[in-house]
């Protein structure tokens, strides 16, 4: 039956009225319930699009409905990789005469025939649709592997029925980066740093690590070719440090014979310390000595002092798409003065459930706020209404485009996905970028607008 949509429904709402919880009552790891979503203006985080572009002269192909079709082809446009890029599109027809195999194995054949230059990888993206109607993908991969045996293929997906049980996309994503690579002799001085959208900063302690015991370093976002990127498989060690790449780890760990080890993604030093000397270890290299980490930590303490020095009481927001430990980072820039108020985030990580609990208990009143709420889409002019106009323009202070763009304010730090930092790094990178946030503005409606911050690392 239609309902009538009347004013009250459609009314904006206040600050008061948008959905948000104290921590001291939020559950773990659901805060909120799950229904109809809103999607936020912010842009950043890479999608299925970006991160297949990361396997160097790979060829993606998506096949689906039209519809979902139009975000995926903006998306190839709008990084300059349409010659990279090629759809198949799933009409009625193929559904009601059950030829959905079919579609599938002379689409992909015929796109191939087409392509000005074969391809050495072809990365077939299949959607919800093949799953609901019994589509036999493994028949499909195995006609085309006979068919063009010169080329990779391996299996993606486009499946928002994937999102709420077993691996998600972006896990299945992650992992798909590292199936095409052969077989081929480990060398006990190779390590793969897995797993990544963005490269792995240089500075981070990660790096520092790996380059200061003279191992050689393969990394995804490094691959120029694909010959490069089959390098990868001589190594004898894959860290993955974002949580949603661990699965992808596993599997190649199984597949190629390697040693996976999931470095933990952690703003508290005592984590720092046990998840790096459990490197040292996998490595089979000198741990860092208690007076590095004294030094390391003395550099956190002064960061975290001289930015607490600046921004004095301003309000900060973070938000999920900042780095994978959200709530590591409240607990760690509360205990250390800075007025943390809001984390904007729909679920609480499992690697956060520490901080959570002491969150709970030490910062009551911190406030959770939801991202895909549909009363989210009033945070924006409720935010500007509420705020109180004596404190000057940088009210709040933003960490993550989400938090800026609910936020509405141009202090903010620009960061997705961790940006490649690890370890002490991460506290005393932040805490710089949080600084330079507070001292000069951004463009924030024009700069969270665009899809896959640093997606640049793919055009090759």
């Amino acid at each position: 039956m239609l309902k009538k949509v009347n004013e009250k429904q459609n009314k904006k709402l206040s600050l008061a009225e948008i959905p948000h919880v104290r921590i001291a009552d939020a559950d773990f790891p659901a805060p909120f319930r799950s229904g109809l979503e809103y999607s936020s203006p912010a842009r950043g985080t890479w999608n299925i699009v970006h991160t297949g572009m990361l396997i160097p002269e790979a060829h993606e192909i998506f096949v689906c409905a039209a519809g979902c079709l139009r975000g995926v082809v903006l998306t190839a446009a709008e990084m300059g990789t349409t010659d990279r890029f090629s759809t198949v599109a799933v009409r009625e027809n193929n559904l009601l005469d059950g030829d959905m195999e079919d579609l599938v194995i002379e689409g992909v054949t015929d796109i191939i025939n087409k392509l000005p230059k074969r391809p050495p990888a072809v990365l077939v993206y299949t959607s919800c649709v093949h799953h609901f109607t019994g589509v036999d993908l493994d028949m499909i991969y195995d006609v085309l592997r006979s068919r063009f045996p010169d080329i990779d293929f391996t299996d993606c997906y486009m499946n928002p029925i994937m999102r709420k049980s077993g691996l998600t996309p972006d896990q299945l994503m992650r992992s798909r980066l590292y199936m095409l690579l052969h077989e081929r002799e480990l060398d006990p001085e190779a390590v793969a740093i897995i797993g990544n959208d963005l490269p792995t900063d240089e500075d981070s302690d990660l790096m520092k690590m790996l380059k200061g015991a003279g191992l050689k370093v393969h990394e995804i976002t490094s691959c120029k070719t694909y010959e490069e990127y089959q390098q990868m498989a001589e190594s004898s060690v894959y860290v993955s440090y974002n949580p949603d790449a661990a699965p992808g780890g596993d599997m190649l760990s199984e597949r190629l014979g390697g040693t996976h080890y999931a470095l933990k993604f952690s703003f508290d030093y005592d984590e720092i310390d046990a998840t790096f000397a459990g490197l040292a270890e996998v490595l089979g290299i000198e741990p860092r000595s208690s007076e590095e980490i004294a030094a390391l930590r003395a550099e956190c303490e002064r960061e975290l002092e001289e930015t607490r020095k600046l921004i004095g009481d301003t309000p900060v927001s973070i938000d999920y798409t900042y780095c994978p430990r959200p709530l590591g980072l409240a607990k760690l820039l509360l205990a250390h003065g800075i007025n943390v108020t809001r984390v904007y985030a729909d679920g609480i990580p499992g690697g956060d459930r520490a901080a959570f609990d002491s969150l709970q208990k030490e910062h009551p009143d911190l406030m959770i706020y939801p991202t895909v709420h549909p009363g989210m889409r009033f945070a924006r002019t409720a935010n500007v209404e509420e705020r109180d106009p004596e404190r000057g323009a940088a009210m709040v202070l933003a960490i993550g485009q989400k938090a800026a763009a609910f936020e509405e304010t141009d202090h903010f730090v620009n960061v997705v996905e961790g940006g490649g930092m690890t370890g002490y790094e991460a506290v005393t990178r932040t805490c710089r970028l949080m600084r330079e946030a507070f001292l000069e503005k951004k463009e924030m409606r024009e700069l969270v607008q665009v899809k896959g911050l640093g997606c640049e690392v793919c055009v090759r």
